[in-house]
């Protein structure tokens, strides 16, 4: 091949390279980070939390239940993952007591009820919410346990069964298997 169409075909696939590069960054930007690290749309749920620095006691939480199968399947899931601030706010020893081998089945149930089958992005919640009468929209979570979702302003607020409120600060965080929604208070079955 002569050196000229050489360097003008070498040109072109270096154009294409930078401009996938550039697209695969972009994509990777527009997830928000989450706990100091960056979450990517390619990995799944589990493969991202474990990432986090604001997640160390949901992802042991969810190793503890026995749940890092299920979330790293392919859902799609909806994920409200309360960060570590929210678990600290639980009355003293109940993360410990949670931990325990003998209180599997009520950990299971805790951390499945900040699951939702399902991808619910904010948009789509809210959307819910503004078609709804009531003003929130009602669902089921994996652990059958209801939740309800109310707009306050610009806020996406998420209630467990006994009315408690955990607010959504970071909101739709894109996973392979679903989405992450980052929640402040740790939602608690009846």
């Amino acid at each position: 091949m002569p050196r000229e169409p050489l360097m003008k075909l070498l040109a072109k696939l270096s154009a294409a390279a930078a401009t996938a590069a550039l697209l695969a960054t972009a994509a990777q930007a527009a997830n928000p980070m989450v706990g100091g690290a960056a979450m990517f749309e390619t990995k799944n749920i589990v493969e991202n939390a474990v990432n986090s620095k604001d997640h160390t006691t949901l992802v042991a939480a969810v190793k503890a239940a026995g749940l890092v199968d299920t979330l790293m399947g392919p859902g799609p899931f909806t994920v409200f993952a309360p960060v570590n601030s929210a678990f600290e706010a639980l009355p003293a020893g109940t993360v410990e007591t949670l931990l325990k081998p003998e209180m599997k089945p009520m950990l299971t149930k805790v951390l499945t009820a900040h699951v939702v089958p399902g991808k619910w992005t904010g948009a789509d919640i809210a959307a819910k919410i503004r078609a709804s009468k009531d003003g929130f929209f009602h669902f089921k979570a994996v652990s059958g346990d209801s939740l309800s979702a109310q707009m306050r302003g610009n806020n996406l607020f998420i209630y467990d069964e006994s009315g408690n409120a955990s607010r959504v600060t970071i909101a739709d965080v894109e996973q392979s298997n679903g989405v992450i929604h980052v929640v402040n208070k740790v939602l608690l079955p009846k």
